[in-house]
């Protein structure tokens, strides 16, 4: 029996001239236990570091079986396995699939190592119908373009080495290999569209073309091409429209660009800040009602917990965050970090605690803060806004005040006269963060570093 890896078989992104560790994504199926096998039997691959994951979702009662038989099929190979259950959110608002698979991207994102190499066992078959797919939802050449072979993913990279076999090759190399492996019967299930575009539609395109999967997956390939062209033209233009905050743009600077390229530039923006993609409607909205709002407006367009809003003449993006509670109040001495009920914290750096614990809490309206270098107080929010801070921020900035009431801090935003002397007298500052880093996933950046395996 043959160990030889297929002809089409990708190889995988360097580190340094040598192979990557790689972790191995296996749900128990056909693929990816054949996957596994291939990549077993090379021994840079083995001497670089191989392991697997099992993202045990819970879903079907058969889910435990699942992750026993993976274990079995590691265990024969001598591959180390985890197997990590995950909660799938099935009141997203993004279906049961797609909930499915956004816990099982932040699974793999929370398992994969610095440069580790993700191997997932997408196939040709796969790339066709995901074209497919991407061409009846009337995608442009970033959709077309499909599975990428490589690209960005976490602290490493996500790698497809089957993307040009086709499945027929991957099921005579497992029986050729006596392997064992499980039938998702959700796979069977046309309700689904990948699964009539599997058991209906391409079964008819074959009759007729009998390379239509070969001929589908090149096109994904040249709309890849294609995509990586136009993708630099649109770094050039998101580059302008920024800020000097990434989560910000310019309304006119976008205004200035074709709508096409504007359309292109504002999705490349909301992917490289890891927010879920824009859906189809998206584009319309923001043009429609933020850009052509008036620039006193707080006008926003929120999805699957993300937002957009226009604020002046600035277009922000990030998170749906709730605002502070206005009963909320602790007191707190620096000691130790605090956390803040939107998920961020608050933190003193460079010294060891304040002289006395202060009160934080959230704004109520009406406060007012003794800067440094003026005569008299002033209104805490004309403050803020003269800084820039939107609204929406203002509602979760936490304040800090002694224990007269007396506001010393606006995060880290603003500190009166007192709090910035006794800063500089400690060589210390305050650090506000507003939320929790959120998830990493998968990025746009597909350039293809050198290939290691022999």
């Amino acid at each position: 029996m043959s160990d030889v890896l297929p002809a089409g078989f990708i190889a995988m992104p360097c580190a340094g001239g040598a192979p990557r560790a790689v972790l191995v994504g296996l749900s128990g199926g056909l693929d990816s236990v054949a996957l596994l096998r291939l990549l077993a039997m090379q021994a840079p691959i083995r001497k670089a570091g191989l392991r697997a994951i099992h993202v045990h979702h819970g879903l079907q009662a058969a889910a435990g079986d699942w992750a026993a038989h993976c274990r079995e099929a590691c265990d024969a190979l001598g591959v180390a396995l985890d197997v990590v259950r995950v909660d799938v959110a099935r009141d997203a608002g993004m279906g049961l699939e797609a909930a499915a698979r956004d816990a099982r991207r932040n699974a793999f994102a929370a398992a994969l190592r610095d440069n580790e190499a993700l191997a997932l066992a997408h196939h040709r078959d796969d790339q066709a119908e995901t074209f497919l797919l991407r061409a009846l939802r009337a995608s442009g050449p970033d959709g077309l373009a499909a599975m990428r072979p490589w690209q960005r993913f976490a602290a490493g990279w996500l790698w497809r080495p089957l993307l040009d076999v086709p499945r027929a090759q991957l099921l005579a190399y497992a029986r050729e290999h006596q392997l064992r492996w499980i039938e998702d019967p959700s796979n069977d299930d046309i309700a689904h569209d990948r699964n009539f575009l599997r058991h209906r539609i391409l079964p008819l395109l074959r009759e007729r073309w009998a390379t239509a999967d070969a001929a589908l997956a090149r096109s994904a390939g040249l709309a890849a091409d294609a995509a990586m062209l136009l993708a630099d033209g649109d770094d050039d233009a998101l580059a302008a429209a920024r800020t000097l905050d990434p989560q910000v743009l310019s309304v006119a600077a976008l205004e200035a660009l074709p709508a096409a390229r504007r359309a292109r530039v504002l999705r490349r923006w909301i992917e490289a800040l890891a927010l879920p993609p824009l859906p189809a409607r998206g584009i319309a909205r923001i043009e429609g009602d933020l850009m052509a709002a008036a620039t006193g407006t707080d006008a926003s367009f929120e999805w699957h917990g993300a937002v957009v809003r226009r604020w002046r003449d600035l277009l922000h993006a990030g998170p749906r965050r709730q605002p502070l509670p206005r009963s909320w109040r602790v007191h707190w001495d620096g000691h130790r970090p605090l956390p803040l009920p939107t998920g961020g914290q608050l933190q003193l750096e460079g010294a060891d605690a304040f002289d006395a614990a202060l009160q934080v809490h959230a704004r109520q309206g009406g406060e007012r803060i003794d800067l440094p270098g003026r005569t008299h107080s002033h209104a805490l929010k004309h403050v803020l806004q003269d800084l820039g801070v939107p609204p929406w921020q203002r509602a979760q900035l936490p304040l800090l005040s002694d224990a007269a009431g007396t506001v010393m801090a606006a995060g880290d935003l603003v500190v009166s006269a007192q709090m910035d002397a006794w800063l500089r007298g400690h060589g210390a500052r305050l650090a506000w963060q507003s939320s929790p880093h959120d998830g990493a996933r998968i990025t746009g950046d597909a350039g293809p570093p050198p290939p290691c395996l022999p």
